[in-house]
């Protein structure tokens, strides 16, 4: 039971800083959102926000790794496709009220110890890309190049479809971002 408990607060905090951002995202807000004992808070979280708050990124970094990892890797434009899908899910499942929880960490918090979780986040993210593009036959640099392009690009576009409330800048960048995976050249 108390395992359970740990890992439903550890997906609450993920939900709220995916729709709220780092600063909703408080002890008592996340008791409310799962309706964990309040005394276990600390029980398994000793460290703090900061350490709830990292323990529900690495959860990210591993779910998406892996959802990025499952993608088709034949062509650049199916990597490319499959990444931007995951992202179009996000939005339109949740009504353009979610995005990056580790965009958000970054953009509001001054913890070394939380920057260097989401950095974590973004090279890893970083790495299997170059690794499914390498697979798809660009060289090591061009792959490097266009999976962090991928990246900032897909956060920015998720950004402004989340603040238009709309999936329009979202896709004039997923198109772009397709065109110019099939014009990247295997080696």
């Amino acid at each position: 039971m108390k395992q359970a408990s740990r890992e439903q607060m550890i997906e609450g905090a993920l939900s709220l800083l995916a729709k709220q951002g780092l600063q909703a995202t408080s002890f008592s807000e996340v008791l409310k959102l799962t309706g964990a004992p309040r005394g276990s808070i600390y029980h398994h979280f000793p460290g703090g926000k900061d350490q709830l708050v990292a323990e529900a990124l690495k959860l990210s970094e591993k779910r998406t790794a892996d959802s990025i990892k499952a993608l088709d890797s034949s062509e650049p434009e199916k990597i490319v496709e499959g990444f931007l899908g995951l992202w179009r899910y996000l939005l339109l499942t949740y009504d353009f009220s979610a995005g990056c929880s580790a965009l958000a960490v970054t953009v509001a918090t001054n913890s070394p110890e939380l920057l260097k979780r989401s950095k974590s986040i973004f090279e890893t993210w970083q790495k299997v890309l170059t690794d499914k593009f390498v697979k798809a036959g660009l060289s090591q640099k061009e792959s490097t190049d266009f999976a962090t392009t991928l990246i900032a690009a897909s956060e920015g576009a998720v950004v402004m479809a989340r603040s238009a409330k709309d999936i329009a800048p979202f896709e004039r960048v997923a198109g772009q971002l397709v065109t110019q995976a099939k014009l990247l050249k295997p080696v």
